[in-house]
C-alpha cells in the first residue's frame, strides 16, 4: 500500500479507535517517574502488565531510585521478580542499566532514543514507551506483539519484524499521533483483534479492514 493511499485510512482508523478506547490511551504500567517506568517496561517483556504492577511496589519500596540499585547482585532482586518470565536476565539488566545511568547520566534517565537503546535490555520498543510516556517525546512508535498483529491485518503487511512495521506505520501516521497509536493498537489487540483469533463482529474497523470476516 502506497503512502498517499494509506494516510486517509490511518486517520480514520485513529479517529474510530480513539472513540472506542479513549480511556486506554496511556501506559497501563504503574509508575511515578521515568526510572520506575523504564524498569517496569523492561520487566514487562513477555509478561502481562498486570503481573508487573504486582511486583513493582515492593521493589521500588526497597530500592526507590537509580542509585539504590547500584552495586546490587542480581540474586538480591530475585525475591521481588521471581514471578516474572526471565526474571534472572531482567534482574541483571536492571542493575546494569542503573549502573550505566549512574555513571553516565548522573542518575537521570536519558531522554533520547539513541541514549536509551544503549542501556542493557532496552530496545526500540522500551525506549519509545519511556520517551512517549515519561518525556512526551516521539522519535518512533513502540511496536509490541499486539501492534504487529493489528498492523499486519489492517495493512496486509507480510512481515513480523517489529522494526520494519514501525517504519511502515511511521510513514503513514501523523507524528502528532505516534504516541497514541501504540496504545490504540494494543487496546484493539487485547479486545477484538487478538493474535489467536479475530472477533471482527465487535471491531469498530470491521468495514474498512481487509482482513475482516464481516461481510
Amino acid at each position: 500500500m502506497r503512502r498517499k493511499s494509506a494516510e486517509p485510512k490511518i486517520k480514520l482508523i485513529i479517529s474510530r479507535l480513539k472513540k472506542r478506547y479513549q480511556k486506554e490511551m496511556q501506559t497501563l504500567l504503574d509508575h511515578t517517574n521515568a526510572w520506575e517506568l523504564l524498569v517496569a517496561t523492561m520487566l514487562s517483556a513477555q509478561t502481562p502488565d498486570a503481573q508487573v504492577n504486582k511486583v513493582t511496589p515492593a521493589l521500588f519500596k526497597s530500592y526507590p531510585n537509580v542509585k539504590s540499585f547500584v552495586g546490587l547482585k542480581p540474586k538480591q532482586l530475585y525475591p521481588y521478580l521471581k514471578s516474572l518470565n526471565f526474571y534472572k536476565t531482567k534482574s541483571r539488566n536492571v542493575i546494569k542499566t542503573a549502573e550505566y545511568i549512574h555513571e553516565n547520566f548522573n542518575n537521570k534517565v536519558p531522554s533520547t532514543l539513541e541514549e536509551l537503546v544503549q542501556l542493557s535490555g532496552v530496545g526500540r520498543k522500551t525506549a519509545n514507551v519511556v520517551l512517549a510516556n515519561a518525556f512526551d517525546r516521539h522519535e518512533g512508535i513502540a511496536i509490541d506483539t499486539h501492534c504487529i498483529t493489528v498492523a499486519r491485518r489492517l495493512f496486509l503487511y507480510k512481515t513480523d519484524d517489529a522494526a520494519k512495521i514501525e517504519q511502515k506505520v511511521m510513514e503513514i501516521t501523523p507524528k502528532s499521533e505516534w504516541g497514541n497509536i501504540n496504545h490504540l493498537f494494543i487496546a484493539l489487540g487485547r479486545d477484538a483483534c487478538t493474535a489467536r483469533a479475530k472477533h471482527c463482529e465487535g471491531c469498530v474497523l470491521s468495514d474498512i479492514c481487509p482482513s475482516s470476516t464481516v461481510k
